[in-house]
């Protein structure tokens, strides 16, 4: 055999430690052990360098340079958004396909998997928040991203191209986070979806608009056409999409390089690809360390965040003949509900927002300054500014607060305990809402302190309304708590004015709180309450 010579010549330890070290070259792609040692000692490589095989050898390490210039590895360059931005998307491709296997895209198992996978699956709760999660901080960290490209004019030659896939990017990752935002089947899904579905039907001319509004629900109304199409959407479609984006832009950053801070830089000029040995950072093992501490930092901040502070919501099962008071839309999407408060629907809905998304594209053409300096870029700077600052007010006008509101008595017992969400009532829990009727003429007090703040708000803002709303005249409320059932008790909220006709007005809505509310809301249904008494068996 041609292994005995060997054995013979080297020795039967120094063949198997060769052979071992042949097989550790193989996986790492050409980088033998005793270079990943001088790597970990942080030595310099050798020459030929062999740190760099691996690039040419490897289909992750293809599409990343072999080395970086040093003012572009600072953190506070770049902030690394661009990596976290391609994390996050993986992040959510992992956990979505956990998530897809206890779910079915149906209105009558959609719901009930969604509280078989909170209450039955290991770990299913954790998968549901990371993953809601990830999504909320992908649309920012994206959104992020652009403002920093758009801050030190990145976009700028020869980089054009670069941002058109950019823009595109965003606009995928919104439209993903908003064709997942249905899959729950409740409440806040299935209304914020149609709402914002039916701007579709503005697209002139009305042929149009109403042929792409059938398209996307799949019926007039959203049912089980819809939840399958915006399932293919969310799991097939769009992330097909966003993968070949995001290689022809990730293409494009290693092609032309990360731009170099202004300073560093003659105007008009762009060198980052032309790297000085002397500023030379590789890839492997510096900015890989960087990058790989970074991200398991970030991971166990998110997996702090999920297990401690955040939860994700699930309301009750999705009723087409109940539409819940201050439906919005998901949060990215506050500022063209804010549009559409104060403008046609056409006009708001479709004609605004595609002009937005054509500037958006066309800014790399429409900023003719070479400089991408800031003190040279005030016009650009100062523009971008004003519009956040639009963005930001447009979409406070999007929430609930502005130009929003219901008769008085529905507004107030909404603050206190809403039909969706919480409110201050579940809040405190079963436990601290004592029995008892409590009638805001008397001043009314509690021996349960928490209860007590409730009163006191119940009474301040009965009191608010009728002072500015001259058709709540001499109202008052009664709040009635009795016990149902074992366990079970029935929050009877009465209001009671006069119209100014003088004619007495009267307004009541009843909800059940049970005793393991807090149970159930370890399991993301922040809302367990009953718009009726369960059935007794």
């Amino acid at each position: 055999m041609a292994v005995q010579p060997e054995i013979e010549k080297r020795g039967f330890v120094q063949t198997v430690l060769d052979a071992a070290d042949d097989v550790f070259t193989r996986i790492t792609a050409g980088i033998p052990a005793g270079e990943v040692r001088r790597m970990l000692r942080g030595e310099a490589a050798g020459r030929p360098n062999p740190r760099l095989k691996p690039h040419s050898e490897t289909f992750l390490l293809h599409i990343k340079p072999t080395y970086y210039h040093d003012s572009v590895t600072k953190f506070t360059h770049t902030f690394r958004l661009g990596l976290l931005s391609t994390y996050l998307f993986f992040v959510e491709t992992i956990t979505g396909l956990i998530l897809m296997i206890w779910y079915a895209p149906t209105p009558e198992r959609a719901y009930v998997d969604m509280i078989r996978l909170l209450s039955n699956v290991p770990f299913g709760q954790f998968m549901r928040d990371i993953h809601r999660l990830g999504a909320e901080m992908m649309v920012l960290i994206v959104t992020a991203h652009m403002v920093r490209t758009y801050l030190t004019g990145s976009y700028k030659a020869p980089r054009q191209f670069t941002w058109f896939t950019g823009v595109i990017l965003l606009v995928v990752t919104l439209f993903l986070s908003f064709s997942g935002y249905l899959l729950p089947w409740d409440q806040l899904a299935f209304w914020a979806v149609t709402i914002g579905t039916s701007m579709a039907e503005a697209v002139p001319p009305k042929v149009v608009g109403e042929t792409v509004n059938l398209l996307a629900r799949g019926a007039p109304d959203i049912g089980a056409n819809g939840l399958l199409r915006f399932y293919l959407l969310h799991v097939l479609f769009l992330p097909l999409v966003l993968f070949l984006f995001f290689f022809v832009h990730y293409y494009k950053v290693v092609h032309f390089g990360i731009s170099l801070p202004s300073n560093e830089e003659e105007v008009g000029q762009d060198t980052a690809n032309k790297v000085p040995a002397d500023r030379r950072v590789y890839f492997l093992p510096d900015v890989m360390i960087d990058e790989t501490t970074f991200l398991i930092g970030f991971t166990a901040l998110m997996v702090a965040v999920t297990a401690f502070f955040f939860s994700a919501p699930l309301e009750s099962i999705a009723n087409p003949q109940s539409t819940p008071l201050h439906t919005v839309a998901p949060w990215y999407f506050y500022w063209l509900q804010g549009m559409l408060k104060i403008a046609d629907k056409t006009v708001a809905g479709v004609i605004l927002p595609g002009v937005l998304l054509v500037l958006l594209i066309a800014i790399p053409y429409l900023d003719r300054n070479p400089s991408r300096r800031g003190r040279d870029r005030r016009v650009a700077i100062i523009s971008g500014v004003v519009a956040g600052i639009v963005m930001i007010i447009l979409s406070w006008m999007g929430t609930p607060y502005y130009a929003v509101q219901g008769a008085p008595a529905v507004e107030i017992v909404q603050e206190l305990m809403p039909e969706e969400g919480m409110g201050p009532v579940r809040e405190i829990g079963y436990q601290h809402v004592p029995l008892g009727v409590y009638d805001t003429r008397e001043r009314p007090e509690s021996a349960d302190e928490e209860f007590n703040h409730i009163l006191h708000e119940f009474e301040a803002s009965i009191a608010a309304f009728a002072e500015k709303d001259a058709s709540f005249n001499n109202a008052y409320g009664i709040l009635e708590v009795t016990q149902e059932q074992p366990s079970l008790k029935r929050i009877t909220w009465k209001i009671n004015w006069l119209s100014p006709d003088g004619k007495e007005e009267h307004f009541v809505r009843t909800f059940f709180l049970h005793e393991d509310s807090l149970y159930w809301e370890q399991y993301g249904l922040k809302d367990f309450s009953f718009v009726r008494p369960p059935t007794q068996e």
